[in-house]
């Protein structure tokens, strides 16, 4: 992964309204894998500041709220 896309894997992950399911959708990267993105390039404080924000946080999680912000183009209709 370019520098830049890592740039901009931490800028998704710092966004309140950005879900996990975006960064799946647009990198490929699970959201564990945005974890250990974070953990990486972080300092160790701003790692724990981070994960305690979005831990739970219904906007990082799709399942967890109603919201139809992000809509993939790819998804397929029932």
């Amino acid at each position: 992964m370019e520098i830049i896309d890592i740039d901009r894997v931490i800028e998704m992950c710092w966004e309140d309204r950005t879900p996990f399911e975006a960064i799946e959708h647009q990198f490929g990267l699970k959201e564990d894998d945005a974890i250990k993105i974070m953990r990486n390039n972080l300092k160790p404080k701003s790692f724990k500041v981070w994960r305690k924000r979005v831990s739970g946080r219904k906007t990082k999680h799709m399942k967890l709220t109603d919201s139809t912000r992000f809509k993939s183009t790819h998804t397929r209709k029932l």
